[in-house]
């Protein structure tokens, strides 16, 4: 129950603070008594675009240690607790980034990287993964993550959805005007109806086909991390030993703030199209087939 009233009330307030900006900015006000001002349109949906993304990318970290209950181990003196420090070390200095914060999660097998920025990002191991894999599978998990943070994945996402989000905004708008006043010959002063009802329709429909490509973009993401944590190791059959140990459980839900950024997800037939995550088959056989590392 706390990770929902988290997630909505950062969602209302993300909203609040974008409409606030939005109207300070003049760029709410595309819609005038001679038509669409597309420059306008165009800043509108780029503050909407944008907005939302860059915000929870900066808030990242906090909301995925309130999300998930994570508990920052840096300067723990648990011996295991050191090991993973130790590990994430290790690979973060290989990598040529700065040591990410390293934290310990409750739940089933999993783990998720987060962080606006690469010398400052947050890599995080649950109990269950610690509780089914070896060492060398364990290490492999989190070389992955620190794959992404080197890769940059937390920024490219949120690059790629911004721009995403720009396009449905901007075009939902103008083909609801045209809809609106060519289609449905609405030649009222302002906007009718038809421009309305095409918008939110357009925002649910061209919502959708963003997400598609997001998530492809995701997918492709996770093949290059497995690589990198593979180039980390020096050796790539403890990637394919913990992706095919992660095949046979159930990887547990992580808070939909740091999905993208887990090891493991379970897309299933249409639902695939919206996974962030490919096939634990197709990661294993990318590895095998990869040259030899």
């Amino acid at each position: 129950m706390k990770r929902i009233v988290l997630f909505v009330v950062t969602n209302l307030a993300v909203m609040l603070v974008l409409g606030l900006a939005a109207s300070l900015l003049g760029v709410n006000r595309y819609l005038t008594a001679n038509g669409l001002n597309l420059p306008m349109l165009l800043g509108f949906s780029l503050l909407m675009g944008f907005g939302g993304a860059i915000i929870s990318l900066l808030m990242s970290k906090t909301i995925a240690k309130w999300s998930t209950g994570a508990q920052i181990i840096n300067t723990s003196a648990d011996p295991t607790h050191r090991w993973i420090v130790g590990s994430v070390e290790t690979f973060a200095k290989k990598a040529g980034i700065g040591m990410p914060d390293v934290a310990i999660f409750e739940g089933a097998p999993n783990a998720f990287a987060t962080g606006a920025f690469k010398n400052s990002a947050l890599v995080a191991v649950s109990t269950g993964l610690l509780q089914t894999m070896n060492r060398d599978e364990v290490e492999a998990v989190i070389a992955h993550e620190v794959a992404h943070v080197s890769n940059g994945d937390m920024v490219t996402m949120t690059l790629i959805q911004g721009v995403m989000n720009t396009f449905v905004v901007f075009l939902s708008r103008v083909i609801g005007y045209f809809v609106d006043k060519v289609i449905l010959k609405n030649d009222r002063q302002g906007v009718g109806i038809g421009y309305i009802v095409t918008t939110i329709v357009l925002d649910i429909v061209l919502g959708v086909l963003a997400a598609i490509i997001v998530s492809w973009f995701s997918r492709q993401r996770e093949f290059r991390a497995d690589a990198g944590a593979a180039a980390l190791m020096g050796r790539k059959q403890p990637m394919i030993n913990a992706l095919a140990r992660l095949g046979g459980m159930d990887p547990g839900q992580l808070p939909q703030n740091v999905a993208t950024m887990g090891i493991n997800g379970r897309p299933n037939g249409m639902l695939a199209l919206f996974s962030s995550h490919p096939p634990i088959e197709d990661r294993i056989r990318a590895l095998q087939q990869a040259q030899q590392v």
